[in-house]
């Protein structure tokens, strides 16, 4: 299982169910790289989706612990343990985590790889990835050079589990 994220200096990811900043190419980067996959999300990131509807092209697995909740076109699910034995229906490489916080934290212990945009900015946030750099079971493989939009400068990451 692979995740993909976009973090400020702080890992900051979010405030108040929003993304910190939408950067085109960062936007175009996570489409490319989880078009045709299973994304694997809590039920606040499905709702800060356009329309709270699920993205076109993938299949969408929710975790929520809301039972009567429902939406169209996704897999809603309410335990990890129905969250595994969905899993066992896709390739491993084929899934990945995106968010919010709460999933990203009790997911991290069974990715492999972490897909992170680093913008080298400190926002406002009241949701947090946890800090890679400083996890002795992570380390960063690759990095793209710097990008700039208007004036932020970011880097794509690649993190692997030592």
């Amino acid at each position: 299982m692979r995740l993909i994220v976009n973090a400020d200096n702080n890992w900051g990811i979010g405030l108040k169910n929003k993304l910190l900043v939408r950067i085109p190419n960062d936007m175009k980067f996570f489409r490319s790289q989880t078009i045709g996959k299973v994304i694997v999300m809590g039920r606040n990131t499905l709702e800060s989706f356009p329309q709270a509807q699920p993205l076109a092209g993938r299949t969408n697995i929710v975790l929520t612990t809301d039972p009567a909740y429902e939406v169209n076109d996704a897999i809603v699910l309410h335990s990890m343990e129905e969250l595994w034995e969905e899993l066992k229906k896709y390739d491993d490489d084929d899934v990945y985590v995106i968010g919010g916080e709460s999933i990203y934290r009790q997911l991290l212990p069974h990715c492999k790889k972490a897909h992170v945009t680093k913008v080298n900015h400190c926002y406002e946030a009241d949701a947090h990835f946890p800090n890679l750099d400083e996890n002795p079971e992570w380390r960063k493989v690759e990095e793209s050079e710097e990008h700039t939009y208007f004036d932020l400068e970011y880097v794509f990451a690649v993190y692997e589990r030592v």
